[in-house]
C-alpha cells in the first residue's frame, strides 16, 4: 500500500509524466452519507470482479466531501458491509485504520490546484446567480437528467476570473464548448454520445460555500491515484461526458469506463439510500447472506 508520503508525491501530478500504465487500477468510491444498499453492492462486486480478472489493484477512497451529510459512522459501516460481502482492496483505509490520504475531506489542496489550473486556463467562471435567479431562468432538465440546465447568466465573466485568488464566496462553472459531440466508448454498454449544451449544460467545479464539486474532485482523484478503470451505476453516464471535458482541460489522462445496469425495486425506480429497508446493514440483519443479495443484481 502506497504511504501518506509516496501518494502526496505521486499527486504532483504537474511535475509527473503522463507514462502510459499497463496495470490495471480500479476503485471503490463510496459516499458516507448513508447506509450501502444493493446497488452500491453490485456496482462493487462488478469493480472487484474486474479487478480480479486483470490481476490488478484495487483503491478505496472515501468521497465525503459533503460536510453535512458525511459521517464517520457510515464511513465504517460501509467497510463492514463490504467486508462481509467478501470484498476486498488492495490500497486504501481498512476498518478502524486511518482514512488519509484516501479520504477526500484531507485532499483540499489538490483541489485547489485543479481549481488553479481551470481558472489560469480560461475554462471556469465565477457564477454569482442565486437559487432564486436559477429557478426562474434555468430551462428544465430532459427526462432523467440530474440538474437543469444553466442558462449561461454569468458566462461573460469568464474574464474576471483571474481576479479570484481563492474560489470561495461564488459558484464556479465549467464553460463548456456548446454543441460539441462528447462521445467514449464505454465498456459495457457501448458507444455513448452526448451533446455539450444541449445534454448538459455550463456545470459547478466549486461551490460557493468552498466545498469542491463531486465533478472536479472525482477527476482530480481519479487521475492522481492512476485509475486506468472506472466501474460504476449508468446513472453517472452524462456525469462522464462532463467529465472527459474537464480531463482535457486538466491535461489528465483518460481512464476507460465501464457502467453498470442500474438495479431497481420492483415499480422500476432505481434504489436509493433513501431505501433503508433495501440497506447491506438491514439485510444482513433479516439473515440475507452476500450470495442472496448478489442474487438480486441480475437485470430483471
Amino acid at each position: 500500500m502506497l504511504g501518506v508520503d509516496e501518494l502526496t508525491a505521486a499527486l504532483d501530478i504537474e511535475a509527473r509524466e503522463l507514462k502510459p500504465l499497463t496495470r490495471y487500477r480500479g476503485r471503490l468510491a463510496p459516499s458516507p452519507t448513508g447506509l450501502l444498499h444493493i446497488g452500491h453492492a453490485c456496482t462493487f462486486w462488478t469493480a472487484y470482479q474486474r479487478a480480479l480478472e486483470h490481476d490488478g489493484t484495487l483503491v478505496f477512497r472515501n468521497e465525503d466531501l459533503d460536510p453535512q451529510r458525511s459521517k464517520a459512522k457510515f464511513a465504517e459501516a460501509m467497510m463492514q458491509d463490504l467486508h462481509w460481502m467478501a470484498i476486498r482492496w488492495h490500497e486504501g483505509p481498512d476498518i478502524g485504520g486511518p482514512f488519509a490520504p484516501y479520504e477526500q475531506s484531507w485532499r483540499r489542496e489538490f483541489y485547489l490546484a485543479a481549481w488553479r489550473k481551470l481558472r489560469d486556463g480560461g475554462s471556469i467562471y465565477p457564477c454569482t446567480c442565486s437559487r432564486k435567479d436559477l429557478a426562474n431562468s434555468a430551462a428544465a432538465p430532459n427526462e432523467g437528467d440530474d440538474e437543469p440546465l444553466y442558462p449561461g447568466r454569468c458566462r461573460e465573466k469568464i474574464g474576471e476570473a483571474s481576479r479570484y485568488e481563492v474560489p470561495a464566496g461564488v459558484n464556479w462553472r465549467f464553460r463548456i464548448p456548446d454543441g460539441e459531440e462528447i462521445t467514449f466508448d464505454d465498456l459495457h454498454l457501448g458507444p455513448q454520445r452526448f451533446v455539450a449544451g444541449k445534454d448538459f449544460g455550463e456545470f459547478v467545479v466549486w461551490r460557493r460555500d468552498d466545498v469542491p464539486a463531486y465533478q472536479l474532485a472525482v477527476v482530480a482523484d481519479d487521475a492522481a491515484m492512476q485509475i486506468t478503470e472506472v466501474v460504476r451505476g449508468a446513472d453517472l453516464l452524462k456525469s462522464t461526458a462532463r467529465q472527459l471535458l474537464l480531463i482535457r482541460a486538466l491535461g489528465r489522462r483518460v481512464p476507460a469506463y465501464y457502467h453498470r445496469d442500474l438495479v431497481r425495486d420492483a415499480a422500476g425506480m432505481r434504489l436509493a439510500k433513501r431505501y433503508d429497508s433495501l440497506s447491506l446493514r438491514t439485510l444482513r440483519e433479516q439473515g440475507y447472506s452476500p450470495q442472496q443479495v448478489l442474487n438480486m443484481c441480475v437485470p430483471r
